[in-house]
């Protein structure tokens, strides 16, 4: 594997290519570090300190802008406007018959659906930013913080902020372009692996810290039991073979070959945790703007739903994953469309009709290989959430949840693009 990176760096256009992303992510961690225009540094890096306010209802989106979110940095919303806007399109698809046409048409249509991304990138971005710099004026946006996080509560103060968080979506949006077009990779997914694991050196630091050095030793050993059986899922797959008949076109044989059809056993990705999760936030942001209040129904809220610690709150979370799970595999994987592609081609399932029989039996070797991965991703999910009672660790438990998917996942993905650049050289690649 040395040998490969040594190979990587001495071929000129991929040594090119590496140096270009790492230093976007230079660029990318810079400004994620950069204060907003108006915001009290010391106030907010004072309440930062606090352990309360580790655990809070933007923790998911802190995540993901790793660390930069509570800061109030020029990149504090970091990719998740961006990831929103990409599944209510992905959703949007199959709802809205000009969506789905676009998608057929090739390449052009693609090129249409991601500007759609981006204007509604930049209206999430305008929304979220909109809310975080309410929240920091009034003092709710960190717990038990009763310092001032803005230098000032005027307008411009409020608009100036605004402005400059949307701006920083926008070029965050740039950056994930430029490393997609003259990187390695898709480059909004490196941008976000980027950020999570900025912030898994401090998880592990507070957990030796607070908990023992012994118990950081346990965690790391169960974090890399964790992180081989995730890779393991991550590469596990249904092959389903397909043969093609040879046809006659014009003078020409065609055809006559064997493929198969991956079916991956995580067929969703983190898109499902990322729903539930979102879900979930109501709740907590319901009681969040009534704590004075005495409504049995945000008590209940505050007592089974808020906290991540409850047995309900860990049920309802596993449930709605394997849910999402289910729907999100649903309408993303269309088993009529593959067969229909199939029997035009001349392709067919040894043993299987074309048509309706190989559309029947897509759908359910589709259903069975479902379960195994909503389950796999219900329990990867909990595993900070029960982490949370044994250890008394923070929601950011390095080891598990939407991190280790995202940083297996995507580090899986740009290893495999770095290899198939370097066996077009003839060297070996970093998988075997």
């Amino acid at each position: 594997m040395l040998s490969a990176f040594v190979n990587a760096f001495r071929t000129p256009d991929l040594r090119r290519k590496l140096l270009f992303v790492l230093m976007i992510i230079v660029i990318f961690r810079a400004g994620s570090q950069i204060p907003a225009p108006g915001v009290n540094v010391a106030n907010v890096q004072e309440c930062l300190g606090d352990a309360a306010n580790n655990d809070g209802v933007y923790n998911l989106i802190n995540l993901f802008s790793g660390g930069a979110l509570l800061q109030l940095t020029v990149f504090a919303l970091g990719i998740m406007p961006y990831i929103t806007a990409s599944i209510i399109l992905q959703l949007l698809v199959v709802v809205i018959p000009r969506l789905e046409a676009l998608k057929k048409e090739g390449q052009a249509g693609q090129t249409k659906i991601t500007q759609y991304t981006r204007y509604l990138t930049l209206g999430l971005a305008l929304l979220q930013a909109t809310g975080i710099v309410a929240l920091a004026r009034s003092g709710n946006l960190l717990q038990n913080c009763p310092q001032d996080l803005l230098h000032s509560d005027n307008l411009s103060t409020f608009l100036t902020m605004v402005i400059t968080m949307t701006a920083g979506t926008a070029v965050i949006m740039w950056l994930g372009e430029l490393i997609t077009d003259r990187g390695v990779g898709n480059g909004m997914s490196i941008l976000i692996f980027t950020q999570v694991v900025a912030t898994f050196p401090s998880g592990l630091w507070s957990v030796g810290r607070q908990q023992g050095w012994w118990v950081f030793g346990v965690v790391l050993a169960v974090g890399l039991v964790i992180v081989a059986a995730v890779i393991f899922i991550e590469q596990s797959q249904r092959r389903i073979p397909v043969q093609y008949a040879r046809r006659m076109v014009g003078r020409k044989m065609f055809g006559g070959s064997s493929t198969y059809i991956p079916l991956k056993v995580n067929q969703a990705g983190i898109i499902p945790v990322i729903f539930a999760s979102s879900l979930l936030y109501l709740p907590a942001m319901a009681v969040q703007f009534n704590q004075t209040s005495t409504n049995p129904v945000i008590d209940f809220l505050n007592s089974y739903l808020v906290g991540g610690d409850h047995p309900l709150y860990m049920a309802v979370y596993f449930g709605l994953i394997v849910f999402f799970t289910y729907f999100y595999v649903s309408i993303t994987f269309n088993p009529n469309e593959v067969a229909d592609n199939m029997k035009k081609y001349g392709g067919f399932i040894p043993g299987i009709r074309a048509g309706k029989p190989t559309e029947d039996y897509l759908s359910y070797v589709l259903s069975r290989i479902t379960l195994p991965g909503a389950l796999y991703l219900g329990l990867i999910a909990l595993i900070p959430l029960i982490a949370l009672v044994l250890i008394d660790a923070n929601q950011n438990f390095p080891f598990g949840g939407t991190s280790i998917l995202i940083m297996v996942g995507v580090a899986l993905d740009t290893v495999k693009q770095i290899e198939s650049q370097l066996q077009q050289r003839n060297y070996e690649g970093f998988l075997r």
